[in-house]
């Protein structure tokens, strides 16, 4: 809707009726220029779609979604992808069972510090290629609450997250993954993973990655 809108500086939508809508991919894709979003008003109980839907925001640097209502979303690949200058975001009031693909979601997030993801439900997923490729700014990431049993794609993961020191991976199952290349490229040879999965442990003493288990 606002795809590739890119001076725009700010936009109001509090009067907006969302109610009917499930599709949001793409709506702000590449308004770089927006230093600040609000969306309180938005009612997304009926979407299933929000690929995209800020790709590109690279002038934002917070983002409130606390009034999502993701029940029915199955995707929300690159949704936050390039997203560089967000500092923090808190997406603890997802509700992620009908998800299945979170490829690239916060891909070149780089600004993060934190990312607390423990609330997501990844049961169904089956996509997780280049999840956090780039978020270089994260120290800590714990994923001991993920599922992936179901996930086929772990291509390029971890890539480029240069900043990691601590990763938890605990829960992790690669019994279906067919993609694992270039998971762990980049990430510091002094970060300290924790890991039970055999294939995974595989793909990290190849990288020569200090490995807690």
């Amino acid at each position: 809707m606002f795809r590739n809108c890119y001076a725009l500086k700010e936009l109001y939508l509090s009067s907006f009726n969302t109610n009917r809508v499930t599709n949001m991919e793409s709506m702000f894709e590449g308004c770089s220029g927006l230093k600040e979003l609000n969306l309180s008003s938005f009612n997304t109980n009926n979407v299933t779609n929000m690929e995209s839907m800020f790709e590109g925001c690279s002038g934002l640097k917070e983002l409130n979604l606390s009034t999502f209502n993701t029940r029915k979303v199955t995707n929300l690949s690159f949704m936050f992808f390039n997203c560089s200058e967000l500092k923090e975001l808190n997406l603890s009031s997802f509700e992620t069972s009908q998800l299945t693909k979170m490829r690239c979601m916060f891909a070149q997030c780089s600004e993060l510090k934190e990312l607390n993801l423990s609330s997501f439900n990844t049961n169904q997923v089956k996509n997780m290629e280049c999840l956090f490729t780039g978020c270089s700014g994260l120290k800590i990431l714990d994923l001991s609450s993920f599922n992936t049993d179901k996930v086929t794609n772990m291509y390029g993961m971890f890539y480029g997250c240069s900043g990691l020191e601590e990763l938890n991976l605990s829960s992790f199952n690669a019994g279906q993954v067919t993609h694992i290349y270039g998971m762990f490229d980049e990430v510091p040879r002094s970060c300290k993973i924790e890991c039970n999965d055999c294939i995974i442990k595989e793909k990290i003493n190849s990288n020569s990655i200090c490995i807690i288990w």
